[in-house]
């Protein structure tokens, strides 16, 4: 296991979403607890997002398995604090024993979840850290850090392999130095063995191998931009990390329009089964996988408990949070990087 650094190193996923509004009505199939059950809520920033469709998944077979009542709640779009604090008031009206929430506002989401614990109710962020951390029970989500790490490693391996310098292109989320943005980002350019200024801090470095960063805000398009931008700036560029698969493949798109895709590595993190059919395809040499299924059971199962014996979940070792895990994908295995194919990625994968 390679040296493991503890947060801000280590940051926590986040995964963006659209929309406007959060529907305040539970699931009709999984309808109100009755006396003696046990009631948990799910907040999550969208119910389109796969990340988040898959995050449902989790909890719902979850409580089904441990006879848990589940109550669903979803936002249009990824920045909705008043709809999401709706609806931790809702579930604390509703009496419910335990609330799973991926924070849309880290900071503004407290004051509503400090109101939930002072209830008696258990409060879990899933994917995203609220801030301050000790600001819920407990967290479950990816170690991006790790995450960027691992592709960074990969691509130090690949390059060092093929006796080629690196020139990279950094495709980040936005211009807000956000956990997930900061955590894939430093943890990558660790990985292929840049020398970190201010591990907390995104652009700060002064390697030469680094051509520039760009935003993306996670999106297709944004990648198409960011990519074509980096191109003009350096058109000898041959590797591309990117916050997450979508802005992959908008990069892709661009380097396909400058006809230089061939030459040109491209490396994510996300585990979206699209993003894995573009390994599979070749268009993305390397991504690291997460499992928001895993998230959102462990947080069900961990209210069950809870609710049970009053157990609270202890943080992985060397971490402030739960590691839900993280998996390498590729189908060009290097050396000393521990990896799976995408025939595993497709059969694991989300979306």
């Amino acid at each position: 296991m390679e040296h493991r650094t503890p947060w801000p190193r280590r940051a926590l996923a986040a995964t963006a979403g659209l929309g406007l509004t959060l529907s305040l009505v539970a699931c009709a199939e999984e309808g109100g607890a009755g006396d003696g059950e046990i009631l948990v809520g799910l907040i999550t920033k969208t119910d389109t997002n796969p990340f988040f469709v898959k995050m449902a998944e989790g909890a719902r077979a979850a409580a089904e398995e441990n006879g848990v009542t589940l109550q669903t709640y979803a936002g249009e779009y990824d920045g909705d604090n008043a709809g999401q604090v709706a609806a931790v008031e809702n579930l604390m009206s509703a009496g419910a024993d335990g609330i799973l929430i991926t924070p849309n506002d880290s900071a503004a989401i407290v004051p509503v979840l400090d109101q939930a614990r002072a209830a008696g109710i258990m409060v879990i962020a899933l994917d995203t850290p609220v801030d301050p951390a000790d600001a819920v029970d407990a967290t479950f989500a990816t170690d991006n850090f790790l995450a960027g790490e691992l592709i960074g490693r990969w691509a130090a391996a690949h390059f060092e392999e093929r006796g080629e310098e690196p020139r990279v292109a950094m495709l980040d989320l936005n211009p807000n130095q956000i956990a997930v943005d900061v955590g894939r980002d430093q943890g990558f350019l660790q990985g292929l063995g840049v020398d970190l200024a201010d591990p907390a801090v995104i652009g700060d470095e002064e390697d030469p191998r680094i051509v520039g960063h760009e935003v993306t805000e996670g999106a297709e398009e944004g990648g198409r931009t960011a990519m074509e931008n980096l191109l003009q700036r350096d058109p000898d560029l041959n590797l591309v990390y990117t916050i997450n698969e979508p802005a992959a493949a908008g990069a892709h798109e661009a380097l396909k329009a400058a006809g230089v895709e061939e030459d040109v590595v491209i490396v994510s993190v996300d585990g979206g089964c699209p993003g894995v059919q573009n390994v599979a395809d070749g268009v993305i040499g390397a991504t690291s996988m997460q499992f928001p299924l895993d998230m959102a059971a462990q947080g069900v199962e961990a209210v069950a408990a809870h609710a049970a014996d009053g157990t609270t979940p202890e943080p992985s070792e060397g971490l402030d949070f739960v590691d839900t895990g993280v998996q390498l994908v590729t189908d060009a295995p290097m050396e000393g990087v521990e990896s799976q194919d995408s025939a595993w990625g497709l059969e694991n994968c989300w979306g």
